[in-house]
């Protein structure tokens, strides 16, 4: 980092970190208890604070790193500045550890901007810096900054693992992995994206290897192509049943295997990966969650993903290849058919943006989740055509963790999409500046109405007395 980077860095993360403090502050004002899920969190994080850790919450469904690393943090820190009272451990100081893991969030979102992009040189620093700005800014993410919820944390420790990872320290990564499933079971899946980082690196110069030998140029200049894909396949089974390969693949990737092996064990003991509330979480297939992310995907990455280029291109490939995109669309429209699943929260709890996404536009008309297969086919094309820099093997491994991160969730969530968004959008190409401006405009826009929506537009139920507020 040069000096001027660095300095320019310093002073945005800064600032970014006295602007989050000030909104914390009128946060805290207007909501000082509990809301939502922090019933349940901040009454078992309290209990830990009192030494109290066999006392456990049965509707949590989430193992106890966020207690404990809030302990970890706020007891010292009480020794330290002689807190005494009802200061230590209380609502605002409990949200305080999440506004301290989103500044360490910004920092790993610049090294691992840093380190994916190194071999680009045309990107300036006030570029990274600004796309560092950015996705701290990420608008699901940067609203339960300022509640104690288990998503900051989650997203550092998983960060953080994926940043050690790349710099092939694997056993610091594994370490910091398991760190993220103490924040959320489900962080299990990119323990084994790490893995799958070094499994596609060795594939990749395998690979690499094998065409230069077969001095076959159109198989690496027409990647994609069904033809390619299948001499991909082939080449995979290939390389994965050479026991020299798979000894080389285990001796780089063993501290990954025993987090996983671990999990496995943990999930036998327990009887299922929930440990608290399994009634509302239980998994299924709901392959519709894919497309939902997709979605998802193209609303907050508009200026990257929905580009008049973008759609001018799928049209081209849509003529050229209108079997495979039939196919496509005939699956789709099956998986939606036979795998869609609506959780009653999503249909009761109207304090979710969810409930009115599906209100809006999925209860309109039955045909209306198939009306959308169009859209969810530009969708997924223009996704995949972001990341066309990256590896086959790269693709494909994270293309399988996308789908067991989200196929087996029921509830339709915006925070199940928070760390799969990242680690794609950490890895697409570096816009031009016009692109990067617009789409921190637009997440200052969205973080603007959804704390206006927050603090100023509250309701009530009937026969109760409590304020409600809309959140994502």
């Amino acid at each position: 980092m040069e000096r001027g980077e660095a300095y320019g860095f310093s002073a945005v993360m800064s600032g970014t970190f006295l602007l989050s403090c000030l909104l914390f502050a009128a946060i805290n004002r207007r909501q000082r208890g509990p809301y939502m899920d922090e019933a349940f969190h901040v009454p078992q994080a309290q209990a830990y604070c009192h030494g109290r850790f066999l006392q456990w919450d049965p509707m949590i469904t989430t193992l106890p790193g966020l207690y404990l690393a809030s302990v970890g943090v706020v007891k010292p820190a009480a020794w330290l500045f002689g807190w005494t009272g009802s200061v230590v451990c209380s609502a605002a100081m409990l949200r305080f550890i999440n506004l301290l893991f989103s500044a360490g969030n910004f920092y790993l979102l610049y090294l691992l901007l840093l380190k994916i992009h190194q071999k680009n040189k045309a990107v300036s620093g006030f570029q990274r810096i600004l796309s560092t700005l950015t996705l701290a800014m990420f608008p699901t993410l940067y609203f339960f900054t300022f509640l104690y919820y288990t998503d900051p944390g989650s997203v550092f420790f998983t960060l953080f693992a994926y940043l050690m990872c790349l710099y092939g320290n694997h056993k610091t990564s594994a370490l910091l992995g398991f760190c993220g499933f103490m924040f959320r079971q489900t962080n299990i899946v990119w323990t084994v994206f790490c893995a799958g980082n070094v499994v596609a690196e060795k594939l990749n110069e395998a690979w690499k290897t094998e065409l230069q030998k077969k001095k076959d140029e159109k198989i690496s200049s027409r990647k994609g192509s069904l033809s390619d894909l299948m001499r991909i396949l082939r080449f995979l089974i290939k390389y994965l049943i050479s026991l020299k390969n798979l000894v080389t693949l285990t001796a780089l990737t063993w501290p990954y295997i025993i987090l996983v092996t671990v999990f496995f064990v943990f999930v036998f003991v327990n009887d299922g990966i929930v440990v608290g509330d399994r009634s509302s979480h239980e998994a299924c297939l709901h392959f519709p969650q894919l497309f939902y992310f997709l979605s998802f995907t193209v609303f907050f990455s508009f200026p990257h993903l929905l580009t008049p280029t973008k759609i001018r291109k799928f049209l081209l490939s849509l003529r050229k290849h209108p079997v495979q995109y039939s196919l496509i669309a005939v699956i789709s429209l099956f998986l939606i058919w036979k795998f869609t699943y609506v959780h009653k929260y999503l249909l009761s709890d109207n304090r979710h943006y969810t409930f009115y996404v599906w209100r809006k536009i999925f209860q309109r008309h039955e045909l209306v989740k198939y009306i959308l297969v169009p859209v969810y086919m530009f969708a997924g094309w223009s996704f995949a055509d972001t990341l066309k820099s990256k590896s086959i093997f790269w693709i494909l491994m994270y293309f399988v963790c996308l789908l067991a991160v989200t196929v087996p969730q029921k509830l339709l969530e915006f925070r199940y999409f928070i760390l799969p968004f990242l680690i794609y959008r950490l890895n697409i190409p570096f816009p031009s500046l016009y692109r990067q401006l617009l789409e921190l405009a637009f997440y200052i826009v969205v973080n603007a109405v959804t704390f206006y929506l927050f603090l100023n537009k509250t309701f009530q139920w009937p026969n109760s007395d409590e304020i409600q507020r809309f959140m994502w």
